[in-house]
């Protein structure tokens, strides 16, 4: 915990709310759950009224969290029980027009029921918040958290009565400039509670956490470790895998933690057949069911080798927005509808960017036969010389990896996407990528570079961050942010590495159902050329190991104002924002259908 708390010095700021934060309760889904998501009522609060008082000093008392009810005898400026309604998971800027573009505070409220069990806690669990929660439950503070895209939870037995309760959560999306991610950003910035909320009921001495996977150093075993929430010693716990015939009881040592190692040939984890194994993480008084895949992922020179086998990494990069309806996407729902445009597209990879997607996302993809490239919001221009700015990334990582350690789908942790060159960002990023390789070293670091141009139509990166990333990864936009589409066919390559290559990103806007002539921008035609130049030019680009063109779908953004044509979107999706594939979509198609021909 000690070291959790001191990740962050923002974090230290919050003094004794933060002492009731607790690790992640892993695999939150398979516990013994109390749902909170649906309806919640919701006061808007531009001004922080709820907080601070007249002199900007934040309440003790008499603020929105204490959910007061309203009577005409006292002065009570609010009232949760009359206020307009929300669904929970959602965002504010979708659900409300009035909220389209705005940033700040909004207060949200539920009540609930709950009976409490001496031999229970109660864990209260958000997938995710944007950007800045203060939680209260029955009127009290249970913590805060600071990052709009990992999920968080508190232990809240002591808050918690026998009967009826309510929780009210302060959340403020302002953007700022020390931020993780900071100001100045090419996606909608969807305030509210986004992800699933619940209260888990788990066992006093609770398996807080488990890690299974192929052992790192030997072929034929599983390997892992078991940890309570305690340290307590000479604990039974097992990990069971019936259809590989294992069941495996260990004892937890001083500090709650149970080892083991087992003889195991696996069917292991691949694109055209995602096998995944029932496990269940038990002691006498609990069961944790998992779904995991075994797979070993790797680099040998230029190549990446998938369980030995080199693979070509046919990918889509993929925003967390909602398919039709925009406004961030949460369900299984959505996570189905995005992943299967992928599939059709011919992937066996996918790029979450530009932050960690939600758990459902994630688990879908691995069903579906897709690697995944997760990523952490260090985007464009951070502050890099600021500790809590560092501390604040180096948490969202943390947490990334935490959550999704077990998802054999994750191939790639990211740590940035196209950052400056300097001094100070090479310090920041350097540590970052050290600090992922502590946390897990069974899978591959990346993150998306920049080409610098060179005379003669010769593009050369060079990046200090290469000798810490075991895939050099880089965005172009050749055809749209600089040359023409034809351009691309006198383009040379410079990579300095003996490393393999992934274009994280290339593309061009185009809106759905507008045409004319393929050298006139902002048409389906234009962007078919852009990728049907762009995909030759990619043939001739040596250790090119993969590609995820930007984007899968068109995606709200506040930097995109083009009347009639963008409206507040990023059109460089190969689909529309309605789910009506584009030209450049068939392109992308029929390339990929060489690439799997070439890599059989």
């Amino acid at each position: 915990m000690k070291k959790i708390v001191m990740l962050c010095c923002t974090f230290l700021l919050m003094g004794k709310a933060m002492a009731q934060e607790i690790p992640l309760v892993s695999n939150i889904s398979s516990r013994n759950n109390i749902t909170l998501n649906g309806k919640w009522s919701y006061i808007v609060d531009p001004l922080e009224n709820g907080y601070y008082d007249y002199r900007l000093m934040p309440f003790k008392n008499n603020g929105f969290f204490e959910n007061k009810k309203w009577n005409t005898t006292d002065l009570t400026e609010y009232n949760f029980a009359t206020s307009a309604t929300m669904d929970i998971p959602s965002d504010w800027n979708s659900k409300d027009e009035r909220l389209f573009f705005y940033e700040g505070t909004v207060w949200f409220q539920k009540d609930f029921n709950y009976q409490k069990n001496s031999q229970s806690k109660g864990i209260l669990h958000f997938g995710a918040v944007n950007y800045d929660a203060k939680v209260y439950v029955n009127g009290k503070l249970a913590g805060t958290h600071v990052g709009g895209y990992t999920p968080f939870n508190f232990d809240v037995t002591d808050l918690l009565l026998d009967g009826n309760n309510f929780v009210v959560v302060k959340v403020d999306n302002k953007r700022h400039k020390d931020n993780v991610p900071t100001v100045n950003m090419d996606w909608w910035n969807y305030g509210g509670i986004t992800r699933d909320v619940t209260i888990a009921q788990v066992p006093n001495t609770y398996i807080e956490d488990y890690l299974v996977q192929l052992d790192k150093k030997e072929k034929g075993k599983i390997s892992g470790w078991i940890k309570l929430n305690s340290e307590t010693a000479n604990q039974s716990v097992s990990v069971s895998i019936p259809e590989l015939k294992i069941k495996k009881n260990v004892t937890t040592d001083a500090k709650g933690m149970a080892y083991f190692e087992i003889k195991a040939n696996p069917i292991l984890w691949t694109p055209e057949k995602p096998k995944l194994y029932e496990v269940t993480i038990s002691k006498a008084d609990e069961n944790i069911a998992d779904q995991i895949g075994f797979r070993t992922i790797e680099t040998k020179g230029k190549e990446i080798l998938l369980n030995g086998k080199k693979v070509f990494l046919r990918g889509i990069s993929i925003h967390e927005e909602a398919p039709f309806r925009s406004g961030r996407a949460w369900s299984e729902e959505d996570a189905v509808t995005l992943l299967t445009w992928a599939k059709e597209l011919g992937c066996n990879y996918v790029r979450l960017a530009h932050y960690p997607h939600n758990e459902k996302m994630v688990k879908e993809a691995e069903k579906m036969g897709l690697m995944i490239w997760s990523e952490v919001p260090v985007y464009w221009t951070i502050s890099w010389t600021n500790p809590d700015t560092y501390a604040n990334a180096e948490r969202q990582l943390h947490d990334m990896i935490y959550r999704d350690k077990n998802r054999c789908g994750i191939v790639i942790w990211s740590i940035a996407n196209e950052t400056p060159h300097g001094d100070d960002r090479d310090v920041f990023l350097s540590k970052l990528a050290k600090y992922a390789r502590t946390q897990d070293n069974s899978r591959l670091i990346s993150m998306a570079m920049e080409v610098t141009k060179s005379p003669n139509n010769v593009n050369t990166l060079h990046d200090n961050m290469n000798e810490y990333v075991d895939i050099v990864s880089f965005n172009q936009y050749l055809g749209w942010y600089r040359g023409t589409n034809e351009s691309c066919k006198d383009m040379q390559w410079v990579i300095p590495y003996n490393k393999p290559v992934i274009i994280s990103e290339f593309g061009g806007e185009a809106l759905q159902g507008r045409h004319g002539d393929k050298k006139e921008r902002w048409n389906e035609e234009y962007q078919e050329e852009l990728y049907i130049q762009n995909t030759q030019m990619f043939n001739r680009i040596e250790g090119l190991a993969g590609v995820s063109p930007w984007i899968l779908v068109d995606f709200r953004s506040p930097r995109r104002q083009l009347p009639n044509i963008q409206d507040f979107f990023n059109r460089k999706g190969l689909i529309s924002d309605q789910g009506i594939k584009k030209k450049a979509f068939y392109v992308m198609k029929d390339w990929y259908k060489q690439k799997e021909a070439e890599y059989k």
